[in-house]
């Protein structure tokens, strides 16, 4: 693990202990000093706090953590992390066709009814670092443009009018296929991440379904122990 991720995970488990007094992270050359980096490696730490919402940074008085954000279940990956403004999205193909008996199904479409294919790359600071194919209903959504896709699907699908629930989220371990790895452009057989994706509106509706091959990818969790659930498990 590199010098900055285990700083951050490091200062996020002092963080969820509460250990720091008035929710006052020390300065970053107390940091630095701790833990034998440059203030450089604090400061990249720091900023990655930053961007997933733990912390804010006030110049001239300090590190303070975000209260709200500590008492609710956290995760996080190596594309949410990021900032929108580092995120670009390049789409491969688009078309509206017939929804597979299948897709009818999973979208609870009636038979002769269409669906949006798309695929597109996500490249973050300019490296490409996931392959993502998603299916959208076309009664949901009648009109999918290239603009569309090369944007927040989430920000398309609330602007349309509609509120996302939530989403859920299925990960596999896999290796890259020829056709894969030419896309993001590294050799065949590289370890990834597959990650399957039902995104739901608040009325219960699945309103996209994904499948993102991601290289380079990390995900962090943190949330509270459920003893409920735990105690089920034993019985």
């Amino acid at each position: 693990m590199k010098k900055k991720e285990f700083i951050v995970q490091d200062l996020l488990s002092k963080i969820y202990q509460e250990e720091f007094k008035d929710g006052k992270l020390p300065a970053q050359r107390t940091l630095a000093q701790k833990y034998q980096v440059s203030r450089f490696t604090i400061q990249q730490a720091i900023k990655s706090l930053e961007e997933i919402g733990i912390v804010r940074v006030v110049q001239g008085s300090g590190i303070f953590v975000h209260e709200k954000w500590v008492k609710n279940p956290l995760i996080f990956n190596s594309l949410t992390r990021t900032p929108y403004d580092r995120i670009e999205s390049k789409m491969l193909t688009l078309e509206k066709r017939l929804a597979s008996s299948e897709e009818c199904q999973l979208f609870q479409l009636e038979v002769g009814e269409e669906i949006w294919s798309f695929s597109r790359i996500r490249l973050v600071n300019y490296k490409i670092e996931q392959l993502e194919k998603s299916l959208l209903p076309v009664k949901l959504f009648p009109k999918v443009t290239k603009e569309v896709v090369e944007h927040s699907i989430q920000r398309f699908v609330e602007r349309e009018g509609y509120r996302i629930s939530h989403y859920i989220s299925n990960y596999t371990p896999v290796t890259l296929t020829k056709a894969q790895s030419e896309v993001l452009m590294v050799r065949r057989g590289t370890p990834a991440m597959q990650i399957k994706n039902r995104a739901l509106l608040a009325d219960g509706r699945i309103f996209e379904y994904s499948e993102i091959t991601a290289i380079d990818y990390s995900v962090t969790y943190i949330r509270p122990f459920d003893r409920m659930i735990h105690q089920s498990r034993i019985d």
